[in-house]
């Protein structure tokens, strides 16, 4: 089974393939995904989009369990769905978790 770290790692490569169109976003994200192969990655969609491993300061955090997130990026889930049913949290600016959605085939 892929891991959600896994799904970072891939992520943090398509970033920087597309870092011209993702730097529009103008934000930072924060993703906690907690559980096994879980961790925080911040997602710098600024000057020099990119992806880590790490902690740090976010406009925008959201928080769920990595395997929720691994469904997410596989399409078995939605981030609709997995709001609605408490399973994803959007801590800070929420207008900046609606534009997740805009980025998120990039991040498959």
């Amino acid at each position: 089974m892929t891991t959600a770290q896994e799904k970072m790692e891939q992520a943090s490569a398509r970033v920087s393939a597309h870092a011209d169109r993702l730097k529009s976003i103008g934000a930072v994200y924060k993703f906690v995904l907690e559980g096994e192969g879980g961790g925080t990655w911040i997602a710098d969609f600024k000057d020099t989009p990119s992806i880590e491993a790490k902690d740090g300061e976010a406009e925008c955090t959201i928080k769920m369990a990595a395997s929720d997130y691994v469904a997410m990026v596989e399409g078995r889930a939605t981030p609709e769905q997995l709001f609605f049913t408490g399973k994803l949290k959007v801590d800070g600016d929420m207008m900046l978790a609606t534009k997740l959605g805009s980025i998120a085939d990039f991040l498959k």
